[in-house]
């Protein structure tokens, strides 16, 4: 596989939202979302961005223990927006099953219910076991099973993704 190029897929999504003419908050998942609304709302000069932490809606937290509670700590859940009647951009860096999305929709819904959600990734697997599809797809990957990509960012807050092993 050709490494796919982060920062060509941030240009992407950032360009699609610049040429919208709605209003709409941005809110993203710890952490590679949440990496990309954090740019994209200084970007797109919006005055706030939110972070939706997906640790305690996780249908596999009992499995997490205290991963899930470390990843809470580090990066809380934080909306800065009325979340009723909000038009929302939900940012996550790769798509794989939808498991993480199902769970950040129930973290959002704890704080209100949206008019609209709709979902924007760098980058989508296509390995969906539910039936969750993104809006917007920076690229479509094709990795083996036994792989994960994962976003990176340098020190200067520029993206790319690399491939890791699975932890068995």
């Amino acid at each position: 596989m050709n490494m796919t190029n982060a920062e060509d897929l941030y240009a992407k999504l950032l360009k699609n939202l610049r040429d919208r003419k709605d209003t709409f908050e941005l809110a993203g998942l710890a952490m590679g979302g949440a990496w990309i609304a954090e740019r994209l709302a200084r970007d797109l000069s919006l005055p706030h961005y939110g972070v939706i932490n997906v640790a305690f809606h996780r249908d596999d937290y009992a499995e997490k223990g205290m991963t899930a509670l470390r990843t809470a700590s580090t990066m809380p859940t934080n909306l800065p927006f009325e979340v009723a009647g909000a038009n929302i951009v939900l940012l996550d860096d790769v798509l794989l099953t939808g498991r993480t999305v199902r769970a950040a929709l129930n973290e959002l819904f704890d704080f209100g219910r949206p008019a609209s959600v709709e979902l924007m990734v760098l980058a989508d697997r296509g390995k969906h076991e539910l039936p969750v599809m993104a809006d917007f797809v920076g690229e479509e990957v094709s990795i083996p099973d036994h792989q994960i990509l994962v976003l990176d960012k340098n020190t200067s807050g520029q993206f790319s993704f690399q491939i890791e092993e699975r932890a068995s």
